[in-house]
């Protein structure tokens, strides 16, 4: 491993620098696969245990100083992120899902769909939060995820964002039961009105510490976070770690194409810039992801995934399938060939920064490269004073330190105001030309919606506003 190394190439050789660095790094591209391939093979630990990839210790035996030049090794694990980049994608994205391999967990004959709901215990029905989990991950949504987590990766996550193969993940991926018959070993059909959705072979049962959940997770243990109150109030008292099957995908309102749907529609070799929003795109909106195709890290050629969460959200929010219309009837108005729409089975947590890490490497395996931060991304507020439990670039903040391992970029979203005299413009610039700006809050904007008043067009667009109006 140390001959990799350029120096140490001329060293041994009369090759000049120029031509012992290709060298280098042709042989790293090389080792970067070959590590590629035995970070996703089982790790026999020599303890009778097997482990999926490399443990920090396995990784600190290889580390060398030619890995450390090219960003292999971080932190004491493996940069996944540099591994992948030597892998090119087979689709020819510049995205390759995280993990590196794109997970597809669905059952492709009926004679084995047939054998696995026949060797099943017990039929589960889904709620909407663990169904649009389970879909997530049979679909690869949640690459490298192949199920819900056991104990230790659940603790991984929970305590600093790590599954035991060294993988970030934002958010634990659980499914939650208070039913006391259900033990390791059993077999359950995971089913969502009466339509067979996957098979879990339950591989652990376990008490989660959920007051450390919310304190790590949320940054806060009180009800009045939402998902504190969802974690306390809604799960079970026992979370089931095991692996998944798929045997149909859910029917829907607004159909959710998997990432390797979405993969196949993008253009290959040009970024992709990954918009999400729980919200119906008003002017503002818009304005905010086309102008993100300028940003300086995009390079030209590049496009918008317009990628909104239409599963549960906050009690408040208007309902998914009344935000797929408002988008539909957008996409349909604008038909901007840069622009592309998707739909996301998501269920949010408003969890402020570690959620922006969860949607980044969602969209990473849905084939994007950047990803745009908003102020406040995945905040809420107290429900009871009204404060925000996270700062206003907390996710951005939070998002940029871990996107060079996720292989991913940032696209800090535009402090946007309009103005009379020229539009939509940065709100420095507008103060710096004494602009003059319209203002309309969220809250007089939904008395106006309610009341029947004209919306003004520099706000909110006709055609969601008559959406919102006609689904009211």
């Amino acid at each position: 491993l140390e001959r990799m190394h350029a120096p140490s190439i001329m060293r041994r050789t009369s090759l000049s620098s120029s031509k012992a660095t290709c060298i280098a790094v042709a042989l790293g591209v090389v080792l970067a696969v070959t590590l590629s391939t035995f970070a996703a093979s089982p790790l026999n630990t020599g303890s009778g245990m097997t482990v999926s990839g490399l443990s920090s210790r396995a990784a600190l035996r290889v580390r060398t100083p030619f890995m450390q030049s090219i960003g292999v090794y971080r932190s004491g694990h493996l940069c996944h992120s540099a591994v992948e980049t030597a892998v090119k994608a087979a689709d020819g994205l510049k995205s390759v899902p995280h993990g590196g391999k794109l997970v597809d967990l669905m059952l492709k004959s009926q004679t084995d769909i047939d054998a696995a709901i026949a060797a099943t215990d017990l039929a589960i029905e889904l709620n909407d939060r663990q169904l649009c989990d389970t879909e997530l991950i049979i679909n690869g949504g949640f690459s490298p995820l192949t199920g819900f987590l056991n104990e230790p990766d659940y603790n991984g996550v929970v305590e600093n964002m790590r599954l035991t193969s060294g993988d970030i993940l934002g958010l634990p991926v659980i499914f939650d039961t208070d039913d006391e018959s259900i033990k390791p070993g059993m077999k359950l059909r995971l089913t969502r009105e009466g339509k067979d959705i996957a098979v879990m072979e339950v591989e652990s049962k376990y008490k989660p510490d959920k007051v450390k959940e919310c304190k790590n997770l949320y940054g806060v243990t009180t009800l009045e976070h939402p998902g504190c109150l969802m974690v306390a109030t809604e799960r079970g008292q026992y979370y089931l770690g095991g692996s998944l099957k798929g045997i149909s995908l859910p029917v829907r309102d607004f159909p959710c194409k998997t990432p390797a749907e979405v993969r196949a529609e993008l253009p290959a070799g040009k970024d992709i810039v990954a918009f999400q929003c729980r919200n119906p795109v008003h002017r503002a909106h818009y304005e905010l992801f086309t102008r993100a195709l300028d940003a300086e890290n995009v390079e030209e050629g590049g496009v918008v995934l317009v990628h909104p969460t239409c599963g549960p959200t906050q009690a408040d929010d208007i309902p998914g399938p009344v935000r797929y219309k408002t988008y539909e009837v957008l996409k349909e108005e604008r038909q901007d060939p840069n622009i592309f729409w998707e739909y996301l089975p998501y269920s949010m947590h408003m969890a402020g920064p570690r959620e922006a890490i969860q949607h980044m490497i969602i969209r990473k395996n849905y084939g994007c490269t950047h990803f745009i931060i908003g102020r406040d991304m995945a905040g809420s507020k107290s429900s009871l004073t009204g404060d925000d439990f996270y700062g206003p670039y907390d996710a951005q903040d939070f998002a940029k330190e871990h996107a060079p391992e996720l292989g991913m970029k940032t696209v800090p979203s535009l402090n946007l105001v309009h103005t009379v005299e020229e539009g939509y413009v940065t709100a420095d610039y507008a103060q710096e030309k004494s602009l003059t700006v319209n203002k309309l809050s969220g809250t007089k904007f939904r008395q106006m919606l309610r009341a029947g008043e004209d919306i003004p067009e520099w706000f909110a667009f006709k055609s969601v506003v008559d959406v919102l109006r006609a689904n009211s």
